[in-house]
């Protein structure tokens, strides 16, 4: 609704799209999604303005990079993802906005893209994201460790093709996310 106030927005992809979608409830009272499925890091970045900075929100969300790894907009280094996401956590520092970065969740394959292994570039980045969060003072909101089994695939009861959390996913997500925006606000 226009006017109300905005406390946290989800920037991110299809896995942010499909939690707003299965979860209504918690994107409500001040919570806002704000993902669009198959987008990229770079796609990220240029939303930062109207999608983030215009709600004036207290906290963003970024979870992103998985579509990075798969090449939805060509071919990107893992220094292309790690550069866009520093670029949008300086935009958000610079409004004096708390950040929560949260973990691409784990994928053995892309179904859209089956030529590619992102397991080994999944795990690369989410422990660049978590050093660069503890870099930041940033909060991680670890989903990866939560939806993982002991072997680091992705639980299929909580993720149907091991990318998008089922409700069940984004019900274990949901409390990892809520104390990260917590503590972001403690901060």
């Amino acid at each position: 609704a226009s006017g109300a106030k905005v406390d946290t927005v989800f920037l991110g992809d299809s896995i942010t799209e499909g939690w707003a979608r299965t979860d209504p409830e918690f994107f409500s009272k001040g919570v806002v999604g704000r993902g669009i499925s198959a987008q990229t890091t770079p796609q990220l970045l240029v939303r930062m303005q109207a999608d983030v900075i215009a709600l004036k929100p207290r906290v963003v969300h970024i979870m992103a990079g998985t579509n990075d790894i798969a090449h939805n907009t060509g071919p990107m280094t893992p220094e292309d993802s790690h550069n866009n996401i520093m670029a949008m956590c300086e935009i958000a520092m610079a409004r004096k906005i708390r950040i929560v970065l949260g973990a691409a969740p784990p994928a053995s394959k892309y179904w859209w893209r089956p030529e590619s292994n992102p397991k080994p570039e999944v795990l690369a980045l989410n422990a660049w994201i978590r050093g660069y969060a503890k870099q930041l003072g940033a909060q991680y909101a670890d989903y990866a460790t939560a939806l993982c089994d002991a072997n680091g695939n992705m639980k299929l009861d909580l993720a149907k093709d091991e990318v998008h959390p089922t409700p069940e996913g984004y019900a274990v997500m949901r409390p990892i996310a809520a104390a990260a925006i917590a503590a972001a606000l403690r901060a």
